[in-house]
C-alpha cells in the first residue's frame, strides 16, 4: 500500500562534522596582553621620563653665584679729634665668587656695602670679571673711607680698632650675565655677612652669611 511505511527502512542520521583539531587551535591562537601589564609598563616608562627630566633640570637650571669674603685688611688708620672725632682708613676686601653651574658667568659689577653698628661706613666697588663653569674666581676691591663720623659710634670704632678686633656688617651684590651657548641671561646675587676682623693679624675671625 502506498501509504504504509517500510519497517526495515532506517531513519536518516544527521550529518556528522568532526571537531577542529586541538593542534590547529594552538597554532592559530593570538596572545593578548593583559590590560594591567600594559598599564604597569606605561607607568614605569612615565616614572623614568619624569626622573630623567628632573635630573636634567637640576643640572642645567641656573643658580645664583656664591659670594664669600675671604679676607679683609684695614690699613692707613688715622684718627681726627677735631673739629669732631672721625676716622680715615683704607679697607681691602678679598672676595671669592663661586659658580656651581655648567655655564660660565661674567659679572659686570660688584659692590660691598660696609656697615658698623647699623651705620654705613662706605662702599667697596670693583670692576667686572669672569668665572668659569663650575669654577671660582678671587677678586680684590679697595676703598678709602675718609672722615668717618658716625658719631657717637665713631668712639666705639676707635676703641675696637685700638683693641684689634672690629665687627662689620656687609652686603655684597653682584650683577652679571650667564653664558649658555651663544646666549646671555642676566643674573645677580646678593648676600649679607657679619664678619669679625682681627686688625692685628689682618684676618677674619668669624663670618656668618645669608642670601638676601
Amino acid at each position: 500500500m502506498a501509504g504504509e511505511e517500510d519497517p526495515e527502512a532506517t531513519p536518516s542520521s544527521p550529518e556528522y562534522k568532526p571537531l577542529p583539531s586541538s593542534s590547529h587551535d594552538v597554532n592559530d591562537a593570538v596572545l593578548i596582553s593583559h590590560p594591567s601589564a600594559i598599564a604597569r609598563r606605561r607607568f614605569i616608562i612615565s616614572i623614568f621620563c619624569i626622573s630623567f627630566a628632573s635630573v636634567l633640570i637640576y643640572l642645567f637650571w641656573p643658580s645664583d653665584p656664591r659670594i664669600k669674603i675671604v679676607g679683609v685688611k684695614i690699613s692707613h688708620v688715622h684718627v681726627h679729634r677735631r673739629p669732631v672725632p672721625s676716622v680715615d682708613l683704607t679697607m681691602l676686601v678679598t672676595l671669592k665668587v663661586s659658580n656651581a653651574d655648567v655655564y660660565s658667568f661674567d659679572f659686570t659689577a660688584l659692590d660691598v656695602a660696609v656697615d658698623y653698628r647699623g651705620k654705613t661706613l662706605g662702599h667697596v666697588s670693583s670692576d667686572g670679571g669672569h668665572v668659569t663653569a663650575m669654577g671660582s674666581s678671587y677678586l680684590e676691591a679697595e676703598t678709602e673711607l675718609d672722615g668717618v663720623t658716625v658719631f657717637p659710634d665713631v668712639i666705639h670704632l676707635i676703641y675696637d680698632l685700638a683693641k684689634g678686633s672690629v665687627e662689620f656688617d656687609t652686603v655684597t651684590e653682584t650683577k652679571g650675565k650667564l653664558g649658555v651657548l651663544f646666549f646671555r641671561f642676566p643674573l645677580k646675587a646678593k648676600v649679607a655677612c657679619g664678619i669679625l676682623v682681627d686688625t692685628v693679624n689682618q684676618t677674619i675671625s668669624r663670618q656668618s652669611c645669608r642670601p638676601v
